[in-house]
């Protein structure tokens, strides 16, 4: 069933008696050409992609869990294309013109909307160092304003502009970036796939690897084994462990981080604001609430939660940026696995095993990656070669030290990044 105008009036004056499932639930066949491990976000968008632009439609995504239970549900839903480096740059670049048409692409509303971001800067050094980004930005065809402090003022007049320790010198804006519903893109990458002829099969834990001779042969799992021609692990912040039932060693670590939500209120932020000397984010959704979020807990976890200290460190500078939010309660909190790696890129890449593809080490990148991740990941199953845009999220540069991107400058430090 599509989506359309006509579609919704009819069935809300039917009783909405006759929308049908989303997606199928198969029964997993006992060979497929491609079997994507993880249903999150980049497992759902690499099988749609495969089907839609190579049509490729003999594969299985298996998921442990339900759809849109990992990261892609776990994230603070921001959409952008601000990375200044070559190697991330255009790779995201190309990933939010995929965001711009993702609904069309998908007949689903994801929420996609681009309401302005906006990076805060608090010295002369922070702001010389956004008005390099920004003309990297513009560079390569994307939007870049960079506001002075009459300008920030005049979008966000609810911050703090009289703190002292640090002043709102302006603002890099970035008008394209924004936010979207992110179960929405989760279910519209599922539904996407599953009507192109992809089985998307939930519950259905994958408990090794089977290779023989250095080829991949396929997968055992909970509801069985699975032969496949290639495998794709796409885990996230499971990344380590998937990689070893192939006998790998990956350079990712596993950190938490955190992201709340306050009660619904009426509309008050407009943009995406982000705190140069707080590691502060947020936004408000749809629904009303402030979706914000800070630093990782700053050690290795795979624990889906955070602790007290980083929610009052994160508290602490939402608080120094607005006070206003001080009068808002917080409804609920959460923590996304992050596979994180040394130099703060991620790896799409095949692997020393024959038809065996690795997809990991999003850190922060994660969710506005979705879209460019899928379609650089379809494009190297289906074709065997590097996508352009991602052609330097290679796994050889952590052994040789070539190519290495580190966006942030602060070392090879997992946790820093």
């Amino acid at each position: 069933m599509r989506f359309s105008a006509w579609e919704i009036l009819k069935q809300g004056l039917t009783g909405n008696k006759g929308w049908t499932p989303h997606w199928r639930s198969p029964d997993p066949k006992s060979a497929y050409d491609v079997v994507i491990v993880g249903g999150g976000g980049h497992g759902l968008s690499t099988a749609f992609y495969l089907a839609k632009e190579y049509g490729i439609t003999n594969v299985a995504v298996l998921e442990k869990g339900y759809i849109g239970g990992g990261n892609v549900g776990r994230n603070t839903t921001i959409v952008r294309a601000n990375y200044m480096l070559p190697g991330n740059s255009e790779f995201y670049s190309h990933s939010l013109k995929l965001w711009e048409r993702l609904e069309e692409d998908t007949n689903f509303n994801a929420m996609h909307s681009q309401r302005g971001i906006i990076n805060l800067f608090h010295s002369d050094g922070q702001r010389d160092g956004y008005a390099r980004r920004g003309n990297q930005m513009l560079s390569q065809g994307d939007d870049a304003i960079l506001l002075d402090n009459a300008g920030v003022r005049e979008k966000l007049p609810y911050l703090d502009f009289d703190q002292t320790r640090f002043p709102i010198y302006g603002g890099l804006y970035h008008p394209r970036g924004g936010t979207a519903r992110h179960d929405a893109v989760a279910w519209g990458y599922a539904r996407g796939a599953d009507m192109r002829g992809v089985d998307i099969i939930q519950n259905c834990e994958v408990t090794g690897i089977d290779i023989e001779g250095g080829v991949v042969k396929g997968v055992q799992t909970s509801r069985g084994p699975i032969r496949a021609k290639q495998v794709a692990l796409i885990t996230a912040g499971r990344s380590s462990q998937t990689a070893a039932m192939a006998g790998m060693t990956i350079p990712v670590e596993s950190h938490i981080l955190q992201a709340f939500v306050s009660e619904g209120l009426k509309p008050c932020i407009d943009h995406v604001v982000t705190y140069g000397m707080g590691h502060f984010y947020i936004s408000q959704s749809d629904k009303g609430g402030l979706v914000f979020g800070g630093d990782l807990d700053f050690y290795a976890s795979y624990a889906s939660r955070g602790n007290l200290p980083m929610a009052e460190h994160v508290l602490e500078a939402g608080m120094t940026l607005m006070p206003m939010i001080g009068k808002a309660k917080m409804l609920r909190s959460w923590g996304g696995i992050m596979d994180m790696t040394p130099d703060g890129s991620p790896i799409i890449d095949k692997t020393p095993t024959e038809g065996l593809i690795l997809n990991c080490g999003w850190c922060y990148g994660g969710f506005k990656a979705v879209p460019g991740s899928g379609y650089s990941t379809a494009h190297l199953l289906a074709t065997g070669e590097h996508h352009q845009p991602a052609a330097g999220f290679r796994l050889d540069r952590f052994r040789t030290g070539r190519g290495l991107m580190d966006e942030e400058g602060t070392g090879a430090q997992h946790n820093l990044h």
